[in-house]
């Protein structure tokens, strides 16, 4: 086998959980939003009924079948509870209770939200739940209903036993006209009168059934303690579900977010390492360079990326590099001047060349060195055009504004590439142009320098852009050495605050510009 052995190892799921908890946390508004909204649930249902009672009554349902009769019959054969259950809660037995609790019979509808009938398996007993806002109400209600069915079925039962009477004596007049003919059969007339017997057993029969048709078995009683739980169960509940949806709507918005959120995203996109993970600033980047002449988290950042870079791209500490961004937001800039600063600290030889002539020189946000303090070696060793730097303790590099004036170009990419002063043997070249993905000048870069280092803000740039960058470099024939992530800056809305356009000199005249040398006058560069 040619490749690794992939081994099972238990310890992995803990990563992995890990993991997991860092995408749901990332998205902490999401999460925030389900608990307000679950809190906010939680205490509407705690005002809504906080005050409710429910009470209740039980009616034993009787058939209106013998129970003394010689045949017996099955109790759930008597009485079907299905029937009787939505009888209960038909707008008749409503009307009913509602005249029982002196109100309109136009209040039956809103009685009957508030009533609740149910039956157990098995069982002739109905339940009858009647909810309130004071105890007395509920009691009272589940009481009228109870009274209302019973009365409702004695009524149904009274009218079944008038039509069966009816029934009855209407053949008990015909057995009478019949009668009343005569006939000198004796056998016949003992016939009729035996019938006649019969039919007015049977209306003493059907008269002695007993129609009330139940008991009640419970009555209503005023409750003690609301019929729900109280505020703070209430609110607690309402915690819980919505952490619960909070934790859904993080997971939901991880799923659909495509941006890069991590290092592990980003060399899962490009295919290539991760040189350099940019703390938060705190928003003042005017101030270039940070390497030599500032402290903190970014500047130490910074010339670590500058000693990698060195020891692995540029181990003879000379070559050319693009610094570019897939779209504008990263601290392209910030990254490339940083990164000239520190390599001069190394003690190279360093050029920036400002290859963006869609913005202001970039000359013009750094601290140039006066001409009155340059030193006769300094004058021998700067190229035509450029500036020199003053990066504090990192020593000094000269700097090229290859984009004009500021003003935007009127063709492609190929201006900006005539526009790069002459390469030097002995001299490290860092190139900063405009986004990738926007414009054209940077494909045209990356076939004339060593390197390409991509800048991207984590949590601002997408996957796909990554992606496309990463394609459009490598069909160049550009050579990507590693993307560099920015975690953003604190304090973003008081850094724009503050911000105010930079302006150029109006002495400043713009520094004449030469052709890039041939790819024959390119020094190669070896890669670890």
């Amino acid at each position: 086998m040619t490749g690794p052995i992939h081994l099972y190892d238990r310890y992995d799921e803990p990563d992995q959980l890990h993991d997991q908890l860092r995408r749901l946390l990332r998205h902490r508004v999401a999460i925030a939003l389900g608990i307000v909204l679950g809190l906010l649930g939680g205490a509407a249902l705690a005002l809504s009924r906080a005050h409710t009672y429910t009470s209740t009554s039980e009616v034993l349902v009787r058939s209106t079948a013998d129970p003394f009769g010689t045949v017996s019959v099955a109790a759930d054969n008597q009485v079907s509870m299905g029937t009787e259950q939505q009888i209960a809660a038909s707008t008749a037995v409503a009307v009913r209770a509602a005249r029982l609790m002196g109100q309109a019979d136009g209040k039956a509808a809103a009685l009957e939200d508030d009533l609740r009938i149910t039956n157990q398996a098995k069982s002739q007993v109905l339940r009858f739940e009647f909810t309130a806002r004071t105890p007395k109400r509920a009691a009272r209600g589940a009481n009228a209903f109870a009274e209302a069915y019973l009365a409702d079925r004695k009524a149904r039962n009274q009218a079944a036993v008038q039509r069966a009477t009816r029934g009855v004596e209407q053949q008990i007049k015909t057995v009478n006209a019949a009668q009343k003919k005569g006939t000198e059969d004796d056998d016949a007339t003992k016939a009729l009168q035996s019938q006649l017997d019969t039919l007015h057993n049977r209306v003493v029969d059907i008269n002695s059934r007993d129609t009330d048709g139940g008991d009640v078995v419970r009555r209503g009683e005023a409750p003690a303690r609301p019929s729900v739980p109280g505020g703070p169960t209430l609110l607690a509940l309402g915690l819980a579900s919505g952490l619960a949806l909070g934790i859904l709507l993080a997971w939901l918005c991880s799923a659909l977010d495509t941006r890069v959120r991590s290092a592990d995203e980003a060399r899962a996109a490009l295919r290539t390492p991760v040189l350099g993970l940019l703390p938060p600033g705190h928003g003042e980047d005017d101030d270039l360079p940070a390497v030599g002449r500032q402290g903190g988290d970014r500047a130490e950042t910074l010339r670590a990326l500058a000693y990698r870079l060195r020891g692995t791209a540029l181990p003879a500490g000379t070559g050319r590099l693009l610094v570019v961004s897939p779209r504008r937001g990263a601290a392209t800039e910030e990254v490339a001047v940083n990164l000239a600063a520190a390599l001069a600290e190394c003690g190279d030889e360093v050029l920036l060349v400002d290859a963006d002539p869609g913005t202001a020189a970039l000359t013009a946000r750094l601290p140039l060195l006066p001409d009155d303090a340059r030193t006769p070696g300094d004058a021998s060793l700067l190229p035509d055009g450029s500036r020199l730097v003053d990066a504090g303790t990192a020593g000094r590099f000269a700097c090229c504004a290859g984009g004009g004036t500021g003003s935007p170009v009127r063709a492609g990419g190929s201006a900006a590439v005539h526009r790069l002063p002459a390469g030097s043997d002995s001299r490290t070249t860092v190139v900063v142009s405009r986004p990738l993905l926007e414009h054209a000048d940077a494909l045209a870069l990356a076939q004339r320098v060593d390197g390409v280092l991509l800048v991207a803000g984590l949590g601002t740039t997408r996957r796909d852009d990554l992606r496309r960058a990463h394609e459009l470099i490598d069909c160049s024939g550009g050579t990507l050495l590693g993307i560099v992530l920015d975690a953003g800056r604190r304090g973003r809305l008081r850094a724009v605050l503050r911000r105010r356009p930079a302006r150029r000199p109006e002495a400043e005249t713009v520094p004449p510009v030469v052709e890039l040398p041939a790819q024959d006058d390119t020094l190669s560069v070896s890669r670890g």
